[in-house]
């Protein structure tokens, strides 16, 4: 059996665009006729752009090879071009490729993808969501309203969730580590006061920022969060310098969990070394793929941290953070969009079963999951803007900021 031809679907998220602007999916195909599918998530350069990329990759490491020798294939990226280091774009694009290889392997062997990792450990598995408006709400308000997200809370604990995720310590910036502003420290105090007051002992909290802080910066707003006991703070510095997270561990009194923006075992696997964090959050289509990520969750193990996989993209990537997650011994949790995400859902054909905040382990072949081709390929992404972007403008210190939420529009 061998990898023959390859078919990118560069889909368009549907209003209010939960999980970014587009989904990148592809399909492979074997010689005998198996199918796989596989999400993308490396948005650094245009949907076109990737595209070429994703081609490249196929056609220079994989195209011909049998789909069970992805150690071969990965090693073969991951030392293209003389660099033997983490490269997200090239990474991104063998990472879908990589889960459409298992998906392929488990529809081959009849058994899900999690059979063939080592077993089942976890037939229920946990799931949190982002606060997202609720449909009486004004979309924009939302983010900026404590009593919002409280009220979205209660909504969310009632479906059944324990655990709920908000960010309202923004802006976003491409400027780097910021200071927070103190109204920014006063509105994540206020929020997380709210929340609390609403769920009580029900759900945990899960503080999430997006890397736009100084070290001292994070320290000064973590201390803060203490009285509320998150679960965790999220990735509260710049990625590009994993030493640093170990300051912030060290000072506040609340779990550190990364990991979205990471790629490989080598980021990983620095950032468990120097105790920078205790949940680590993958994103499969990112990370370097199913296999790279059990290998980020056996070293884990090791400095006894935890796997929460990270979801802001499509599906797919749902699917194969539920594979991994139904297999490794240190799970947490994983990400879901809402309960599953209306257009995420019609994009699966409703075939991952959520149930009251957790998800059974599918017991269908490969990935578990029934793509739909017909509405990815009458759904095309048109525009040229990235799947998340960062703001230029520099924090506002005189007059508060205001976080639009997942995927704002954007003039393409």
């Amino acid at each position: 059996m061998k990898l023959k031809d390859l078919e990118i679907f560069v889909v368009g998220n549907r209003p209010p665009g939960w999980g970014g602007r587009y989904f990148i999916f592809v399909k492979l195909v074997t010689d005998t006729g198996i199918v796989g599918y596989g999400e993308v998530y490396a948005a650094a350069i245009g949907p076109r752009a990737m595209e070429v990329v994703i081609r490249d990759v196929f056609e220079r490491h994989m195209a011909g090879e049998n789909p069970e020798n992805v150690e071969m294939m990965f090693r073969r990226c991951y030392s293209s071009g003389f660099t033997q280091r983490p490269d997200p774009t090239v990474m991104g694009a063998f990472s879908g490729m990589e889960m459409a290889c298992w998906d392929i392997l488990g529809k081959k062997h009849k058994r899900p993808i999690y059979a063939l990792l080592g077993g089942l450990m976890n037939p229920r598995i946990r799931s949190y969501t982002y606060l997202y408006p609720l449909p009486h709400h004004d979309i924009n308000s939302f983010w900026s309203s404590p009593e919002m997200t409280a009220e979205c809370a209660i909504e969310m604990v009632r479906l059944g969730f324990t655990a709920l995720k908000f960010d309202p310590a923004g802006p976003y910036t491409l400027r780097g580590g910021h200071q927070p502003a103190m109204t920014d420290i006063a509105k994540s105090v206020e929020f997380c006061r709210a929340i609390r007051a609403a769920v009580g002992n029900k759900a945990d909290l899960l503080f999430g920022t997006h890397g736009q802080f100084t070290t001292d910066g994070a320290i000064r707003l973590g201390q803060m969060l203490e009285e509320f006991n998150p679960l965790w703070f999220e990735e509260p510095i710049p990625p590009d310098n994993l030493l640093e997270f170990a300051k912030v561990a060290q000072a506040v009194r609340i779990p550190i969990a990364t990991g979205e923006r990471l790629t490989t075992k080598a980021e990983f696997g620095t950032l468990l070394r120097t105790g920078g964090a205790s949940i680590l959050q993958p994103a499969l289509g990112r990370s370097g793929g199913i296999l790279e990520t059990k290998k980020i969750a056996a070293i884990a193990e090791i400095f006894n941290a935890q796997i929460a996989p990270h979801l802001y993209a499509g599906p797919i990537e749902w699917a194969a953070n539920i594979q991994l997650a139904a297999n490794i011994p240190n799970l947490l949790m994983v990400e879901t969009i809402q309960t599953g995400g209306s257009f995420h859902l019609e994009l699966i054909k409703h075939s991952i079963k959520w149930d009251k905040g957790f998800i059974q382990a599918p017991t269908a072949p490969g990935l578990g999951i029934e793509f739909d081709e017909d509405l990815a390929r009458a759904n095309p992404y048109l525009g040229n803007g990235l799947h998340l972007e960062m703001q230029e403008e520099q924090c506002d210190y005189a007059n508060g900021n205001n976080f639009l939420g997942g995927a704002p529009p954007v003039l393409d």
